[in-house]
């Protein structure tokens, strides 16, 4: 039973930090757009990562050499 105030001190500690920690998310704007990401998953955007037939490098062509 010794060390329940420093328990309940450590209580007060951790939730005055949780609300501060939430608090500040709420005015840096965490919380203001929660559809987007949500619907960002739906959209293909996978042409970025099929490469251009220009930038793939071919082998030289050896019949030009005897």
């Amino acid at each position: 039973m010794e060390i329940l105030p420093y328990l309940l001190g450590l209580t007060v500690f951790f939730f005055f930090g949780a609300i501060g920690f939430f608090l500040w998310n709420v005015n840096n704007g965490q919380y203001d757009d929660l559809e987007s990401p949500a619907h960002k998953i739906l959209f293909d955007d996978d042409d970025d990562m099929i490469p251009d037939d220009s930038k793939i490098k071919k082998p030289a062509d050896k019949s030009d050499n005897p």
